[in-house]
């Protein structure tokens, strides 16, 4: 095995969490050859982001996130999915949006490494993680300085591990430089003797208290007026809890393509033609393997598990005849009967496998089944050698796989389990590897059948997705306005569709297939407007549905309309006005009273009980989330008795019956040096977020992903 190839064993962990260099692949060529206009247009056209006031063009974004996966392929990963596509290009985002926010900040504090560094971390006596990681002895952990002397020195000549080690070379050199950033922000936080004591109070000072309380629903909305200056005094005193991300809204018609009448008359009349051969054919499961769209998968089932729509001609038994055609799930089939056994309702086996990923070649993988083999026919313990050699989960359990019925296991296993008799032990062949296979049981015997079908689906011809493709066409040329989209769907009688307040990231919109493109486009669209894809095209072609749209609401990012929010208003409002009114009548009816019980009574509420509650307490048993009582009744004194106060879902009246002092509190010092530690963990994350937070960052992906 060679070096690089140990290397690409060793660094798929890495991969989930570091961020390559770009390859250049990608060129815009004769686009920006037509003037600074035409440049300017395509540059704003390729831009995926901004951040603050600086451009990342598609090409940058696309060629760093082909580079990773690259070296994903060069790790051995051999089948980049649409996921792993995605989650790399999130990792690209990330990174991008770290050295943008940073390098502003790193270049101040005149952060950076140099090359003696790099060397120490790659050869001196404490190298970087990552260099443990890949250069690892697979059996002690400990790093073999050897096998990365070895690697280093194959860099010289072969340009795919030079670049290999260009990716980590660069990922330690951004780790280090992210760590000599965390020390700095980490070493500048401190936690005083006071903010130690501070929060050991808020733990340390328990009380528990009685309460009543007086929901807000005990009052009907009807009782309170909400004005249109109310409204707009709320909005403009709370605007920042209204902001919002960037959505639209969308409505629009599917145009289903469905087989024509005459497709369906061409099915039937293919596998009318298929019949009469299948009939006299006498290899079936080759004419099936040929003439139909399923290949057949060789099965015996006993009658009652034969499906009902060919029950009654199968248990004819008429092997001479061909039943069909029939329909089912949109598909034309026709069935013969190929076998009749009489085999195992079910059987119980264990197995030993054996593949070539340990042993090499076919070859060798076969001549150590055998050998197993002739160890277990010489008297050696099956279960024993299963637990040391076997390759299948089941080894643990000395390879036993238990009771299973036919058509469980792969068609060759499945055959020598069923054909066989108990005590047999063979050798098979499967797509998984070798097997020896022991038959430990099995049950009665039962009348089976082997069952040929031939299928052929019902599916729309080219001519029939050509004429309903034109019939969009023109649906969507005729009904260009909003107005008369509108119109048409209710003259036609048409089923509108709609989606309310899609991000520009989303991948789902209602039942429509890989519907991403036209998400894509939404965005490209304006309010009332139809939706074009990038070639100016109304007719979006998702799965088997061509779909005209229109764009129908635009919300930009910033602070929602008075009018989106209204009801979220009217709610907070009721609360508020209600609160008043609550507690001014409640405070005149316990007007003298000084305890709990009295309280109670006279307003004809039940007395509960909290136990336990501190000033970081979460909830209150019985009442829920209440922040504003939990900091009320923990701050309080012994016997503390509260007048109303407004809650999150009702005025509450608290009396504080006993406090405690936790004994069990931990020092001063102890907390100190906790929160110390808490602080600098967090410290790089959160710094980052706040610049992040500083920094204007307008993401534009959605236009190209």
């Amino acid at each position: 095995m060679s070096v690089l190839q140990t290397m690409r064993d060793r660094a798929g962990a890495l991969l989930a969490i570091v961020i390559g260099v770009s390859l250049v692949i990608f060129v815009l060529g004769d686009f920006f050859g037509g003037g600074s206009g035409q440049n300017k247009r395509a540059k704003d056209y390729y831009e995926i982001a901004e951040i603050d006031g600086q451009g990342v063009s598609y090409q940058e974004f696309d060629n760093r996130a082909q580079n990773l996966i690259e070296i994903y392929k060069m790790s051995g990963t051999t089948t980049i999915t649409e996921a792993m596509s995605e989650s790399v290009r999130e990792q690209i985002w990330n990174q991008i949006v770290e050295e943008r926010i940073l390098s502003d900040e790193i270049a101040i504090l005149g952060l950076g490494v140099s090359p003696e560094e790099v060397d120490a971390m790659v050869l001196g006596d404490n190298p970087h993680p990552i260099i443990q990681q890949l250069f690892a002895n697979q059996e002690t952990g400990i790093l073999d300085k050897s096998f990365l002397v070895n690697f280093l020195k194959t860099i010289e000549y072969d340009p795919q591990a030079k670049a290999y080690w260009l990716f980590f070379e660069d990922e330690i050199v951004t780790s280090q430089t992210k760590t000599k950033l965390t020390n700095l922000i980490s070493k500048g936080l401190y936690v005083t003797s006071k903010q130690a004591e501070f929060e050991a109070a808020l733990t340390a000072h328990v009380v528990d208290f009685s309460f009543v309380s007086r929901p807000f629903s005990t009052m009907p909305d009807t009782a309170v007026v909400i004005t249109n200056s109310d409204i707009e005094k709320y909005y403009n005193k709370h605007k920042k809890e209204f902001g919002q991300n960037a959505a639209r809204s969308i409505e629009y018609v599917e145009f289903e393509v469905l087989p024509s009448d005459s497709d369906v008359s061409k099915t039937e009349q293919k596998i009318t033609e298929a019949i009469s051969e299948f009939a006299s054919t006498d290899n079936p499961v080759q004419f099936i393997n040929l003439t139909a769209d399923t290949r057949h998968f060789e099965v015996f089932q006993p009658i009652g598990d034969v499906p009902e729509m060919i029950r009654d001609f199968v248990s004819k038994e008429n092997r001479d005849e061909v039943y069909g055609p029939y329909v089912e799930n949109e598909t034309y089939k026709a069935a013969r009967i190929i076998e009749i056994e009489n085999r195992p309702d079910s059987v119980q086996a264990r197995h030993i496998l054996f593949t070539t990923n340990t042993y090499g070649t076919k070859e060798a993988t076969s001549f150590q089944a055998d050998s197993i083999l002739n160890l277990i026919k010489n008297g050696t313990s099956f279960e024993i050698l299963a637990q040391l050699v076997s390759e299948d989960g089941s080894s643990q359990l000395g390879g036993d796989l238990g009771w299973f019925s036919e058509g469980q296991m792969i068609t060759s296993f499945n055959n020598a389990c069923f054909e066989g008799k108990k005590g047999d032990l063979n050798i098979v062949e499967t797509s998984f590897g070798i097997h020896i296979i022991e038959i430990l049981n099995q049950s009665r015997n039962t009348k089976k059948y082997h069952i040929g079908i031939i299928d052929i689906a019902i599916e729309p011809s080219s001519a029939t997705y050509q004429n309903i493709y034109s019939e969009a066409s023109r649906f969507a040329g005729i009904n260009n306005t909003y107005e008369k989209f509108d119109q048409a769907i209710s003259d036609d009688k048409l089923n509108r569709k709609s989606g309310r307040d899609i991000g520009p990231d989303e991948k789902v919109l209602g039942e429509l297939e890989t519907p991403r493109q036209l998400i894509m486009s939404l965005y490209e669209a304006k309010e009332k407007e139809i939706i074009l894809d990038r070639s100016e095209q109304a007719v979006f072609e998702l799965g088997n549905k061509f779909v005209i749209a229109y764009c129908t609401d635009v919300k930009e990012e910033g602070y929602a309309a008075t009018e989106d929010v209204e009801s979220d208003i009217r709610f907070a409002l009721l609360k508020e006005k209600k609160a008043e009114i609550l507690i001014t009548g409640m405070n005149k009816e316990i007007e003298g009273l000084d305890n709990i019980e009295d309280i109670s009574s006279k307003l004809g509420l039940t007395v509960r009980e909290a136990t336990g509650i501190s000033f970081n307490s979460f909830s209150i048993p019985g009442a829920g989330i209440e922040p504003a009582i939990i900091s009320s009744a923990a701050n309080a004194e012994e016997g503390f008795l509260s007048g109303p106060i407004k809650g999150e879902n009702a005025i509450y009246i608290i009396s504080v019956n006993t406090v405690n002092n936790n004994s069990q509190m931990l020092s001063v010092d102890i907390l100190k040096n906790q929160l110390t530690s808490s602080f600098e963990m967090r410290a790089y994350y959160e710094g980052i977020e706040a610049l992040r937070k500083k920094s204007d960052i307008v993401d534009k992906r959605y236009k190209f992903y």
